[in-house]
């Protein structure tokens, strides 16, 4: 038999194998934020628009992403986000500033309802993810503008860390949520002093 015809064969064989191989990968598991609950603080603008998350391109992908030290990019590939990062880091704020916030209505830029607000949120993700020694690093820019003409717009970079309560995605997940909650913190506490 030549050898041609040998590999033809082979390939032949293997065909229905690669291809039950191909369809029986598993379904991602799909994971989503939570929001954290924080201290609420009176005097917050009475409506807040928060702006669209804006992302670094890294973080634009379903797969969710582990770590980018070590100039390596580790992304699950099996653990995916349950929705868009930026659209999901977006509804988890609006909840956690709302709780913060109790005498504000805080709303999305992109939500339905379009009232003028007294204050805009915008934010810029620049970093999300894990160190080398598995602590969450969130990082981002934050600007903020108050309708009220006595008062310029700010803006700041804001670090934060969070350690994962367990080892693995879910403990990861958790660590995300707690450094946004922390990211709300931080910005419910500029809202409130503006």
């Amino acid at each position: 038999m030549s050898a041609i015809k040998r590999r033809f064969l082979l390939l032949a064989a293997a065909g229905p194998a690669l291809l039950a191989a191909c369809s029986s990968s598993p379904n991602p598991t799909l994971y989503t934020i939570a929001p954290v609950p924080g201290t609420p603080r009176p005097g917050g603008p009475h409506i807040v628009v928060l702006r669209e998350i804006s992302l670094a391109r890294y973080l634009e992908r379903p797969q969710i992403v582990r770590s980018s030290a070590s100039y390596q990019l580790v992304v699950e590939l099996n653990d995916w986000w349950g929705e868009p990062l930026a659209a999901m880091l977006g509804r988890v704020l609006i909840e956690n500033f709302s709780q913060r916030l109790p005498g504000s209505v805080v709303l999305s830029e992109l939500g339905a309802i379009g009232n003028k607000p007294d204050a805009t949120v915008e934010i810029n993700v620049l970093r999300l993810d894990a160190d080398s020694d598995g602590t969450v690093v969130l990082r981002a820019q934050v600007g903020i503008t108050l309708a009220s003409a006595r008062q310029s717009p700010t803006a700041q970079t804001i670090a934060l860390k969070a350690v994962p309560p367990s080892v693995g995605v879910p403990g990861a997940v958790a660590a995300i949520s707690d450094a946004l909650g922390q990211l709300a913190d931080r910005v419910a506490g500029l809202l409130a002093s503006g």
